[in-house]
């Protein structure tokens, strides 16, 4: 069988081939419209003591960008066999057709780490992965081929635990829908 090049195969089942965080933007622009705001503020209480100089409107301007990589939130990515985080240190990237270990920790500040056999380690809030399905539906059907071949050594009691959650939310927004619950 010979590999199509034409735009329909960039689908599968009507699914893309890859997947972007789909509140991601949303969440961007309001970063930006927080630093934006905290610098619009600082430079109209100086300007109203008559102290805003060019050098301290560049130092506003400099803590407006501090705040907004503070509140920027890192951009996931998921494809067929993979899932990358883009943030502050740049893009991480696992093979999840090859993880070793799904970690989850924190009570307040969820986090879950994954690491792939490659040497590859990143970490997500598994809320992106609720508010996502089709993130989760590739990360899932990954990390169980990770646990057909056997690499997945730490972590299938996380996966579970996972998908017992966004799976169960999954189907309660079904049933609500339909009226049935």
């Amino acid at each position: 069988m010979g590999r199509r090049t034409d735009p329909a195969a960039a689908t599968h089942a009507g699914r893309p081939e890859t997947t972007t965080d789909r509140h991601w933007r949303a969440a961007a622009r309001r970063a930006l419209q927080y630093s934006l705001a905290f610098v619009g503020l600082l430079m109209l209480l100086d300007w109203g003591t008559d102290g805003l100089t060019l050098r301290r409107a560049g130092l506003w301007v400099v803590l407006g960008v501090a705040v907004l990589a503070v509140f920027l939130p890192p951009r996931v990515t998921a494809g067929e066999g993979w899932l990358a985080v883009r943030g502050l240190k740049g893009e991480r990237r696992v093979r999840t057709d090859a993880l070793v270990t799904m970690r989850q920790y924190g009570s307040i500040d969820v986090r879950l780490v994954l690491l792939d056999a490659h040497g590859q380690r990143l970490e997500l809030a598994p809320r992106v992965l609720v508010a996502n399905p089709l993130i989760w539906h590739l990360l899932d059907a990954g990390a169980h081929r990770s646990v057909e071949r056997g690499t997945l050594r730490h972590g299938a009691d996380v996966l579970e635990e996972l998908a017992d959650q966004i799976d169960g939310r999954e189907a309660r927004a079904v049933l609500t829908a339909s009226g049935l619950l």
